[in-house]
């Protein structure tokens, strides 16, 4: 009988749980993910640490935080190390507000095993992509499906050219099943696929939807400065997002200017399997701050953070497209300068730029750029005592300023 392994990944959707973001080290920096997924050792120096994040649930067996680093309990460090020690490095990691013990899981693991005949669908990177780094790697897989004869006694593997997923053995799944490990989800990776003929030709339509609507975005993107393809962050999944996945762009621009945008809020509505702009809108926030890793800094989590009100939300949407709109979000790891007394940080949606397109064109219908102004807290508080007066009146007095929609920490207020 063949033997069987499995994906495992945390359950996002489990009620009641804790929220986890990226490593960091013992001077507080924010650690690369990709580090911890490799399928090598990794050499740390100090105490590390992982910040909770906005969710401060109960906390879980196995966790994937920041962009899926394992995070696991001491307890199932210790099944690990007596059923897998060949394929795991365990690293000690304080976190916050937890004084139990917990282990970064690196899989120190990579076996070149993916069946791209069974998998639903792989795409390579090829030489006119431009990323000889990646020539004859993975681009995507979909689906995907390894063939067991070649997994050798690994137990706990990650896969060649496509190491962001992590593989286990059927005897591992069973051990941390009877474990009661709990935020643990496994999917089979072995056997027939599970999908459909009818399923994957929807799955290529879908696919196909999205990546014009990429190609459309990325083609105006180029023509407002540089973008950034080593920036440019991995996918979330979102049921709130049209395509049902959260992506980021990053556009470096003049003046040492970095243009922040999302890149999928004028996704097709996936579950519709038809062309269109999904909520017809995408957000935009410059910035000239000074970011050692745009991708980790404040003004990327400030517009992921309005990005979620504006996807969740029908009325803000609604509002946003309608002209000036303000708002609230959460001041957490926000620069002081800009968090008012209660802990939240206000935000000026729509100001028109003399630099930035208010609409663009796309294959499926026209798509409005909304632009993200980060607001001083006394200027949250002219907006929320003056309300549309209040908005109006910051808008020109920013645009006097000859900042306009710029964000900015350190900076005079205009009220």
């Amino acid at each position: 009988m063949s033997k069987r392994y499995f994906e495992l990944h945390d359950d996002v959707y489990l009620a009641g749980r804790w929220d986890l973001e990226t490593p960091t080290d013992a001077r507080g920096q924010t650690l690369d993910d990709w580090l911890f997924k490799q399928g090598q050792p990794v050499l740390v120096e100090g105490e590390l640490k992982v910040p909770l994040g906005a969710v401060k649930g109960r906390s879980l067996d196995f966790t994937e935080a920041g962009i899926r680093v394992p995070i696991v309990s001491a307890r199932v460090a210790a099944l690990l190390t007596e059923l897998a020690p060949k394929d795991v490095q365990l690293i000690p990691v304080e976190v916050e507000a937890h004084s139990e013990p917990f282990y970064i899981l690196v899989c120190t693991r990579v076996v070149k095993c993916i069946d791209d005949e069974a998998s639903e669908e792989v795409q390579y990177w090829n030489p006119e992509d431009g990323r000889p780094e990646k020539t004859g790697k993975y681009r995507a897989v979909y689906g995907m499906r390894i063939d067991a004869t070649k997994v050798g006694d690994a137990r706990v593997l990650r896969t060649w050219g496509w190491t962001g997923t992590l593989v286990v053995s059927e005897d591992i799944k069973q051990a941390l099943e009877r474990l009661g490990a709990t935020g643990a989800k496994f999917k089979e990776v072995t056997g027939p696929s599970a999908i459909s003929a009818e399923q994957r030709a929807r799955d290529r339509k879908s696919r196909e939807l999205l990546e014009v609507a990429d190609a459309a975005r990325e083609a105006v993107w180029g023509t407002l400065g540089r973008l950034d393809k080593e920036a440019i962050t991995p996918i979330a999944m979102s049921d709130a997002w049209p395509g049902q996945r959260q992506l980021w762009r990053v556009i470096h621009r003049e003046a040492g200017r970095t243009l922040l945008v999302t890149h999928g809020l004028s996704d097709p509505f996936i579950e519709r399997l038809e062309p269109s702009v999904g909520f017809g809108l995408e957000l935009a926030l410059e910035t000239d701050a000074a970011v050692k890793d745009v991708t980790k800094g404040w003004p990327l989590l400030l517009l992921e953070r309005v990005a979620s009100e504006v996807a969740g939300h029908e009325h803000v949407r609604e509002a946003v497209k309608a002209g000036l709109f303000s708002m609230e979000v959460s001041g957490k790891r926000m620069p002081k300068a800009l968090v008012s007394e209660e802990g939240r940080v206000g935000v000026l949606l729509g100001m028109e730029s003399h630099t930035l397109p208010g609409h663009f064109p796309t294959p499926f219908g026209e798509v409005r750029l909304v632009t993200v102004k980060a607001l001083l807290p006394g200027e949250l508080a002219q907006v929320l005592e003056h309300g549309a007066e209040g908005q109006a009146e910051l808008a020109r007095r920013f645009t006097e300023s000859g900042e306009a929609h710029l964000s900015r920490a350190r900076r005079r207020p205009v009220v």
